[in-house]
């Protein structure tokens, strides 16, 4: 490992873009050569990583470091499978201490992470600068089942269908007391970061779930949504000046819009999935210069 600055990436000039990717799942082994394949186009090409790269720490440290070895920086921001605790990982950390591990692995590979200053983005005319905001915010099971009202009813509901996150048992939130509570915590922390940002700066928003709920109306399993993301978001894309939203998570890959704001679902996914799709925009999402593509609303499996 070569050891880079976090907080000293190269700087953008106005020439290469800001492009975007998240679901890598390279622990899966069909998906390491299409991971291998995410290429930059320029020397002043940055990467947003929006989580769910692998389950192992060093398989993450891994492909991350590949990355950062491509492009001009990578700014990453966890997803659920980093923070599973699995029984082959030698890294056997839980909850917070294995999110802050991996942050220091990040730090080590000069990749910005939620934890650092938001890097600028320079661009050039309307699409620049503009300021990166990985967040990491997790869910607080506040996007319920149809029908329920409480988190125990939606979660009943969600077992009784058989559609249950696997991070129900392999995602820990140590200390915190519940992965709910760790959410709540992380949400409060980021908002008081983004209210403290410069307003006349652009925002990119970069997370591995949702800001809204809106984009997991199209999931086959509508209970899966619980485990998508939180109603204290809901309106993150109105307060504050947000060029973009971008995240991962669903593996329904597509451009929408919410309030005049376009968000950006830049998932791979499993094999089973881009088998079947395909991958219509290319494996990498170009997030800025924005390049006027709406897409039509797509259906896929709900991840876990």
């Amino acid at each position: 490992m070569s050891p880079k600055s976090a907080s000293a990436p190269r700087p953008s000039d106005g020439r290469g873009r800001l492009l975007a990717v998240s679901d890598l799942h390279v622990g899966i082994a069909d998906n390491k050569p299409v991971a291998d394949r995410l290429r930059p186009t320029s020397d002043a090409d940055w990467l947003i990583v929006a989580g769910d790269v692998a389950e192992q720490a060093e398989e993450v440290e891994r492909a991350l470091e590949t990355l950062a070895g491509r492009f001009a920086h990578v700014v990453w921001t966890p997803g659920n499978h980093e923070l599973w605790t699995l029984d082959k990982d030698p890294v056997r950390l839980r909850g917070q201490e294995r999110y802050e591990h991996l942050v220091r692995v990040c730090r080590e590979l000069g990749v910005t992470t939620p934890e650092d200053p938001y890097p600028r983005w320079q661009g050039e005319g309307e699409d620049g600068p503009v300021a990166i905001a990985p967040v990491f915010l997790l869910y607080d099971y506040t996007f319920r089942a149809p029908g329920t009202s409480t988190k125990e009813e939606s979660l009943a509901r969600a077992h009784e269908a058989g559609v249950v996150c696997t991070d129900e048992f392999l995602l820990h939130p140590d200390p915190h007391p519940s992965r709910d509570a760790w959410c709540r915590a992380r949400v409060a922390l980021t908002e008081r970061r983004l209210a403290a940002h410069d307003p006349e700066v652009p925002l990119v928003i970069a997370g591995h779930w949702p800001l809204v709920r809106e984009p997991t109306s199209v999931m086959w399993y509508p209970e899966f949504a619980q485990w998508c993301g939180t109603e204290l978001t809901a309106d993150w894309h109105r307060r504050f000046n947000v060029a973009a939203v971008v995240y991962g998570h669903l593996h329904i890959p597509r451009t929408t819009w919410y309030d005049g704001v376009r968000f950006e679902e830049v998932s791979i996914g499993y094999p089973r999935e881009w088998r079947k799709r395909g991958h219509p925009r290319g494996l990498l999402r170009q997030i800025l210069p924005y390049d006027g593509t709406r897409e039509a609303p797509a259906v896929t499996e709900d991840a876990s």
